[in-house]
């Protein structure tokens, strides 16, 4: 397997529509998802393909001078659990860290409110992420969004 950076935006909007239609548990919200694989043409994006075949992608976009936020991240369901989002992860941090970022973050429901996101939330903190707040109301009282962050330099 291999981390690519895809530059292309019809290519980055192609892998996005392709893994988050595959996620319906996690990116069930058309207008959501909707809203990511038009974004994404924008945002740094590495992709995880083995034989050109993708696994998983990841996206970042700045949030702040020295903070890139992981805006939205997807690996195919039969390759979790593979590494799959961790070398995408680390790769993440790498090029934030070579584009000069100090933190970054990620946002995900509050840990407690739905298993398929208590996944989520273990595999953030897993990579290295710590919370930062939880802002409730934020997105929707069901979905109370958990902000994780991690710096890039220790």
């Amino acid at each position: 397997m291999r981390i690519a950076a895809i530059k292309n935006p019809d290519e980055k909007r192609a892998i996005a529509r392709t893994v988050l239609e595959s996620l319906t548990e996690w990116f069930e919200v058309e207008e959501s998802r909707e809203g990511y694989i038009r974004d994404c043409a924008g945002w740094t994006f590495l992709a995880a393909k083995e034989e050109d075949q993708v696994r998983g992608f990841l996206c970042l976009k700045e949030t702040g001078n020295a903070t890139v936020e992981l805006a939205v991240m997807g690996v195919m369901k039969e390759y979790h659990r593979n590494g799959v989002g961790r070398e995408l992860v680390e790769k993440a941090k790498e090029a934030a860290k070579a584009d000069g970022y100090e933190f970054m973050q990620v946002k995900t429901v509050k840990m407690g409110m739905y298993e398929d996101y208590d996944r989520t939330n273990l595999f953030y903190i897993s990579c290295g992420f710590r919370e930062l707040e939880v802002f409730p109301l934020l997105w929707d009282e069901a979905n109370p969004c958990q902000i994780y962050v991690m710096s890039l330099n220790g």
